[in-house]
Parts: structure tokens; sequence; C-alpha cells
């Protein structure tokens, strides 16, 4: 089971990434294990090691340990499609024994390149419609893992847009169209979403920083805009840019994350990808010791966080309702 694990204590079991070995020996006759890592961050990202420190330890408290019995290889696509292809490759060359994905673009890949070699995922959006498994339930292939969601989250989050700023009539949705479920998010928002709020929405379709800059710099020549950031390794990648240029054109968004906010962002409505990887080292676990990925059923989170930056908000003009304070987890000052 999860636990609540602090910040500190993650980082210092992580320790220095860049010491981790690439080769281990085992200790006796225990074989050693590899498991392969495709991250969606960027290694010098200290949320993107708060992430990957959870799941060092979680497999360390279920008794894989590198330079014992476990070897981690890591690699870092940082919101870069190309990169992202060429570590996929690179992965399966060294034959794991399992692989971790941290996001549907490096998930999508990883699958191109192989149908066997278990694959646990997380942070991923409608993982059936996306064609990663054919059914939660029973996943079948190679690949299961922890969903973010469905795609009417994005409904939620513009219905908390609408709350947070009650004058906003059209939204720019940033996302890349390039990941699987982004375009049926797109399509949800557009068609179900945003008219039963009465705003406009409008889809920026963005593959990098040139991009975002272009696209959120020419949506605010107009009045009352506000935006909801999709998760994916390029809005993560990107994300002290796109909330630089939130603030410098006053538009309130909504993003997944809790370091979206934590960084300067409005506001945030989405799983703890922490926890997750804590929950993929018990299925890493499994696989390493028989379990097939098709038995392990794919889950859903059961609890998601609404984090709230009061000090954005006073910068933005905007007046946080009372209703949104209660029911936050976290209100940062």
């Amino acid at each position: 089971m999860p636990v609540n694990i602090g910040r500190r204590e993650l980082i210092a079991a992580l320790g220095s990434a860049a010491a981790w070995p690439l080769t281990a020996h085992a200790q006796g006759p225990e074989r050693v294990r590899r498991i392969g890592v495709l991250h969606a961050g960027n290694e010098s990202d200290p949320d993107w090691q708060h992430v990957v420190a959870a799941f060092v330890q979680a497999l360390a408290k279920l008794g894989w340990t590198e330079g014992a019995n476990l070897v981690l290889d890591h690699r870092w696509g940082g919101g870069d499609r190309e990169r992202f292809r060429r570590y996929a490759a690179e992965l399966i060359s060294l034959h794991p024994d399992a692989i971790w994905a941290t996001a549907s673009l490096p998930l999508l890949l990883l699958k191109r390149e192989t149908r066997t070699i278990p694959i646990v995922f997380t942070l991923v959006y409608d993982p059936v419609g996306s064609g990663f498994v054919a059914s939660l339930a029973r996943p079948e292939a190679n690949i299961t893992g922890f969903a973010q969601g469905e795609f009417s989250l994005g409904g939620k989050m513009l219905q908390l847009l609408r709350e947070v700023a009650p004058k906003v009539s059209r939204v720019a949705v940033i996302l890349n169209l390039d990941q699987p479920p982004q375009v049926a998010m797109w399509y949800a928002l557009e068609t179900t979403a945003a008219p039963s709020f009465g705003v406009r929405v409008t889809a920026a379709d963005v593959q990098g920083a040139a991009e975002i800059e272009g696209a959120i710099g020419d949506f605010a020549h107009e009045p009352n805009g506000g935006l909801i950031i999709l998760p994916g390794p390029i809005t993560s990648a990107h994300r002290e840019l796109i909330i630089a240029l939130a603030a410098r054109h006053h538009l309130p968004a909504v993003y997944a994350f809790r370091y979206f906010v934590a960084n300067g962002g409005l506001v945030s409505y989405g799983p703890d990808p922490a926890n997750q990887s804590w929950q993929a080292a018990g299925y890493v676990d499994r696989i390493l010791k028989g379990a097939k990925p098709s038995d392990l059923p794919v889950q859903q989170p059961t609890k998601f966080e609404l984090v709230v930056n009061l000090k954005t908000a006073k910068a933005l003009g905007l007046t946080i309702p009372q209703t949104i304070l209660a029911r936050a987890d976290e209100v940062i000052e």
C-alpha cells in the first residue's frame, strides 16, 4: 500500500542520480534483474526526481536493491519525441525483465518496439480508448499499469477554471496531438464540456517552446481568456515557460499536477505522480516474481489532489471562492 512520503525523505532515498550504477552484480546466487525506465521529464527536474525516488524506495521495501539484485536503466525523454523514440529502442535492446513508462508518449513508442517485454505504465489517460490495453480488468498482451483518469477529467478541469475565474468565456487547451489520448480529450472538451459551461474552446497543438509562446501570446490578444494545460511530456518539460506566459498575459490556468502550482501556477486537479510510481513498483515486483501483465488489472486513481496558489490568484485579481478553498487538499499562500 502506498504511504505518505515526505519530499526530503524521498530525495534522500534516491541519492545522487548521477551516481546510480549502470551495472550491478548479484551478491550470492540471486540473479540480477534489469528494469528499464523511460521518463517523460528531464533528469535535472527535482519534481521528476521526487517521482523516481518513490519508485526506488518502494522497490527497496519489496527487497529490490540497486547494486545487489537490481539494475535500473534510466532514460529521460524531456518532452522530445525523437529522443523518446531513440531511447525506447535502446531500452528494448538491453532486454530488461520489465519496463516502467511514465506517460502516454513514452508508452506509445515502447509499445511499437515490443509485444513481449512487460511494461508497467503510470500517468496515462484512458488506456483502453488509447489502444494500450484491451480492458481495465483484462489488459491482455504485455502492458498494464495505473491510469491518470478518464476523459471526463478534462471537463472537471474546465468546471474548476470557471469556478475560480467566472468571467472566462474563451479557453485555450494547450496539448500535444501526437499523444494518443489528447485528441479524444480535446474532442470531449469541445463537444460536451464547453457548451454546458457556455464557453468557446480552442486547441493549441504544441511541440515545444516556440509553439507554446506563440499560441498563448496569440490567444491573449482578446479578453476573458483562460487556459487548460493538458498533461504530457511537452507541457511538463516547459511548465516554467507556460506558468510565466500565463502570468505575463494575466490568464488564469488549470493544470493537472501539483508541481505546476508549486512553481507559480494558479490551480491544479489530478492524481499524485509519486503515489502512482509507488504503486507501479508493486506491479514490477509481482512481474519479477512471475506474474503476467495480462493478469494485473489496470487501476484508476482513487484520489485527485486539488491545489490552489493564493499568491497567483491575487496577482491575477481573482478571489478564490470559499467552496474551492474548503475542498482543496493544499492551499499555497
